[in-house]
C-alpha cells in the first residue's frame, strides 16, 4: 500500500482562492468565459441584466403575456447581452475609441443591435403572421437571415463551434436535399421557404426550446443562485459532512451526498463540481484517495446534478412540454434512476475506501449537525416552497416565483439580523443586485443554444429527416439482431428474440450517438436535438415516450464524465492536481450507474413509477436487480469486497452483474446463484483477514 498523505503534508492541495476556482471553471465552461468591460459597458450590461431578471420575476408571478411577445423579448434582449459579454475571440478589455465605443468594436455593437431588432420583429408582426407564413415578404426573409447569422455567432462565442456547425449541416441539407444519398434525399427546400419555416412559424427558433427556457428555465436558474447567496448550498455540504464524514473514506461520501443536495437546485455539472469539490477534493486526498480518484469522485457525483429532482437543468421542463405531463410526473420518474446512480457511485466509493484501508474524519474535522441545523434552518424555507408549490398543482414559474420571494426575504432577515435595519436593508439589496445579474448573465448562453437548437429542430420537422434515420437505425439494428440470434440459435435454451435483440442494439446505437453529441454541445441542446431525431426511433420499437425521453436524456448528460471531453472531470482534475485524462477515465466508470439503468427501465419501465403498465412486482424486480447488479460490478473494477478478488471470482462477479441489471426472474435468480459462493467466499477470507490484522 502506497504512502497515505497526511493533513500538512506539500503534497495535499489546500484550499483555491475564489479566483482560482473561478479560474478552473472558465476553462472547462465555455459559457462562463465572459468579456473584461470597461466602468461604463459594466454598468450598462449590469443595469440590463439586473431588468432581464425583475422582468422575468414580474411576469412568474403576475402572468406571462403572449407567447410570441414573452419570447421574443427575451430572445432579443438576451442577444443583445450576449455580444456585450463574449467577445469575439480575445477576452482582454478593449480599449475604448472611434472604431469601439465605450470599449466595445463596432461589429459588436452592430451585431448586438441586429439580433435585438431581428428577435423582436416577429412579435411586432405577429398580428400579420397568419399572412406572412408561407407567403413572406422580402423584409421578412432578411430579417430572419440576420437572425439565424447572429444566432450563429452567438452560440459560437458563448459556447464554443460544435453546435453552430451541427445547426449549419441541418441547414445545409434542407437546401441541398436533392444531392443527398439513399433515403436521406428529399425535394430540397429554397432559402426562402427555409427561412420562413425556421422564423415565421413556432416550429423554429421561436419554438418549445425558447419557450422553456424563456417561460421556465431562466427562473430557476434565478432561484438557484439566490438559494446560494443566502447559504443554501453551503448547508447542503455541512450536512453531508455531519451525515457521512466519521466512515471510511468520509470525504468521499461526502462529496457524493453533498453534490446530490447540491444537484437539487444546480444544475449545471461543472459549477457543482467547483463549488464542492473545493472542499472534498482537498479533504479526499488529505485521507489517502488517489489525485486522480478523488476528482473523478468528485465529478460523477456532480454531474447527477441534471438528473436529480427537482431542478434537474432545463430538461424536465421540456419534458413537460414535450411530453404533454405534469411536472410532478417527470420529478416521480426521476427518482429511483438518479438514486441509482449516486448508489454506484457510493458503493465504489466505500469498497475504494476499505481497499486502501481509509479512515475517515475525526469529531474535530466535522460540523455539528444539530448546530448547523439550528444555525442554517432558515435557508432550507425557499426549497420546501418550492416543492410544495410543484406538488400542490401549481405551475412551475409560480413555484419558483414563490421560491424566489422566499429567498429574498431570507436575504433580508439574515442582513437586517447582522448588520441592523438600515445597513442591513442595504447589505440585502446589494445581495438581490448581484444575484439577479448573475442569474440573468448564466442564462445567456442557454437561451442563445436553445434558440439555435431550434434551427435544427426545424429543419427536421421540414424535411422529415427525423423518421429518415429512424428507418435507418432500426434496420440497420434488425440486420444485426438476425445475424446475433443466428449465433445463438446453437445453445440449447433461448437468450433474447430478434425484437428485444433489436431493441438492444438500438438502444446501443442511440445512447453512443448521445454522448458523442453530449461531447461538443450542452446537456439541453443535445436533448431536444435526440429527442428529435432518436424519440421516433424507440418509438417505432414500442418503447413508451417518457422512457425514451429519459434514455436520451441520460446519456447526453454521461458526456460530462465520458472521455475525451470529460468537462467535469477535468474540471476536477485542475482542482485535486490530477492527470486529467485519468480522472476522466475513473469518473466514467465511477458512473457506471448512470450507464446501466437507463437499458433497465428501458426494458422494464415500472422503475420509473409512473410509466404505463407500471407494477410494483416488476418495479422490485428492475430495482434490486439494478442494486445487486451494480454492487456486483462495482466490486469486480474495485478488485475487493469484503477482500481482495481472485481473477475468476471478477469474471463471475461480472456475469452475475449483467445478468441481475436484466429485468427478468430466471436471469435475476441465475445472476444471485453466481454472485453467492464469491460473496460466501469473501467473508470468510475478510474475518479471517480481519482476524490476522487484529
Amino acid at each position: 500500500m502506497s504512502k497515505q498523505p497526511r493533513p500538512g503534508d506539500d503534497n495535499v492541495p489546500h484550499g483555491l482562492t475564489a479566483d482560482e476556482l473561478q479560474a478552473i471553471e472558465e476553462k472547462f465552461d465555455p459559457e462562463l468565459r465572459f468579456r473584461r468591460l470597461g466602468r461604463s459597458l459594466t454598468v450598462l450590461a449590469g443595469l440590463l441584466l439586473f431588468l432581464l431578471s425583475c422582468y422575468h420575476f414580474y411576469t412568474a408571478g403576475f402572468g406571462i403575456p403572449r407567447a410570441t411577445t414573452h419570447r421574443g423579448l427575451h430572445l432579443a434582449v438576451t442577444l443583445f447581452l450576449a455580444f456585450l459579454s463574449f467577445s469575439a475571440f480575445s477576452r482582454r478589455q478593449t480599449r475604448a475609441g472611434l472604431l469601439a465605443p465605450l470599449g466595445l468594436p463596432l461589429l459588436d455593437w452592430a451585431l448586438a443591435i441586429a439580433g435585438a431588432i431581428a428577435a423582436l420583429y416577429v412579435p411586432w408582426i405577429y398580428d400579420q403572421l397568419a399572412f406572412r407564413v408561407g407567403d413572406p415578404l422580402p423584409i421578412d426573409i432578411a430579417m430572419g437571415t440576420v437572425l439565424i447569422l447572429v444566432l450563429l455567432e452567438a452560440t459560437r462565442r458563448s459556447m464554443g463551434w460544435p453546435l453552430p456547425v451541427i445547426a449549419l449541416l441541418f441547414i445545409a441539407y434542407a437546401y441541398f436535399g436533392q444531392s443527398m444519398p439513399g433515403v436521406l434525399v428529399h425535394p430540397g427546400a429554397s432559402w426562402s421557404n427555409i427561412v420562413n419555416h425556421l422564423y415565421l412559424t413556432s416550429q423554429g427558433i421561436y419554438g418549445t426550446a425558447l419557450g422553456v427556457i424563456a417561460t421556465y428555465v431562466f427562473h430557476f436558474v434565478l432561484f438557484g443562485v439566490m438559494a446560494t447567496r443566502i447559504g443554501l448550498g453551503q448547508l447542503f455540504i455541512d450536512v453531508a459532512s455531519a451525515a457521512a464524514g466519521r466512515y471510511s473514506g468520509g470525504p468521499a461520501k461526502v462529496a457524493v451526498l453533498s453534490s446530490a443536495l447540491l444537484g437539487s437546485i444546480s444544475g449545471s455539472s461543472i459549477a457543482n463540481t467547483v463549488t464542492t469539490g473545493a472542499l472534498t477534493i482537498p479533504a479526499m486526498i488529505r485521507v489517502g484517495y488517489p489525485r486522480h480518484f478523488a476528482a473523478a469522485v468528485e465529478a460523477a457525483a456532480s454531474t447527477g446534478g441534471q438528473i436529480t429532482p427537482p431542478v434537474m437543468g432545463a430538461v424536465a421542463f421540456l419534458m413537460i412540454e414535450y411530453l404533454g405531463v405534469p411536472l410532478t410526473t417527470i420529478l416521480t420518474a426521476a427518482l429511483v434512476p438518479a438514486f441509482m446512480h449516486f448508489f454506484g457511485v457510493l458503493v465504489q466509493v466505500h469498497l475504494e475506501a476499505r481497499r486502501l484501508g481509509l479512515r475517515g474524519l475525526s469529531r474535530e474535522e466535522l460540523p455539528n449537525a444539530w448546530r448547523v441545523l439550528k444555525q442554517g434552518w432558515l435557508t432550507l424555507l425557499p426549497l420546501v416552497l418550492l416543492i410544495g408549490v410543484l406538488l400542490s398543482g401549481r405551475t412551475p414559474f409560480a413555484a419558483a416565483f414563490w421560491a424566489i420571494a422566499a429567498c429574498i426575504a431570507v436575504l433580508v432577515w439574515q442582513s437586517v439580523s447582522q448588520d441592523g435595519i438600515r445597513a442591513g436593508l442595504r447589505q440585502a439589496a446589494h445581495g438581490v443586485w448581484e444575484g439577479f445579474i448573475l442569474g440573468a448573465k448564466q442564462s445567456i448562453s442557454v437561451t442563445a443554444a436553445a434558440a439555435l437548437v431550434g434551427v435544427v429542430i426545424g429543419v427536421v420537422t421540414l424535411t422529415g429527416v427525423g423518421f429518415k434515420i429512424a428507418y435507418m437505425v432500426t434496420g440497420m439494428a434488425a440486420d444485426w439482431a438476425t445475424t446475433v440470434s443466428a449465433w445463438l440459435a446453437i445453445l440449447p435454451f433461448d437468450v433474447m428474440s430478434v425484437p428485444t435483440l433489436t431493441l438492444l442494439f438500438t438502444l446501443l446505437l442511440t445512447a453512443v450517438v448521445c454522448v458523442l453529441m453530449g461531447c461538443g454541445i450542452p446537456t439541453t441542446a443535445n436533448y431536444i436535438i435526440m429527442v428529435a431525431v432518436a424519440a421516433p426511433i424507440l418509438g417505432l420499437l414500442g418503447v413508451q415516450p417518457l422512457v425514451a425521453h429519459f434514455f436520451v436524456f441520460y446519456y447526453g448528460v454521461l458526456a460530462d464524465i465520458t472521455p475525451p471531453v470529460a468537462l467535469a472531470a477535468y474540471a476536477a482534475a485542475g482542482i485535486a492536481g490530477a492527470n486529467a485524462f485519468k480522472a476522466g477515465n475513473t469518473a466514467f466508470r465511477l458512473g457506471m450507474g448512470k450507464v446501466l439503468v437507463p437499458f433497465v427501465f428501458a426494458f422494464s419501465p415500472s422503475l420509473l413509477l409512473v410509466t404505463e403498465g407500471f407494477t410494483w412486482s416488476a418495479f422490485f424486480l428492475a430495482a434490486i436487480g439494478a442494486m445487486l447488479g451494480i454492487w456486483a460490478l462495482a466490486a469486480a473494477v474495485s478488485n475487493w469486497l469484503f477482500a481482495p478478488l481472485r481473477a475468476y471470482e471478477r469474471l463471475l462477479l461480472v456475469v452475475a452483474a449483467l445478468l441481475l441489471i436484466a429485468p427478468d426472474l430466471i436471469a435475476t435468480l441465475i445472476g444471485i446463484a453466481l454472485m453467492l459462493p464469491v460473496v460466501l467466499r469473501q467473508l470468510v477470507f475478510g474475518k479471517r483477514s480481519a482476524r490476522k490484522s487484529g
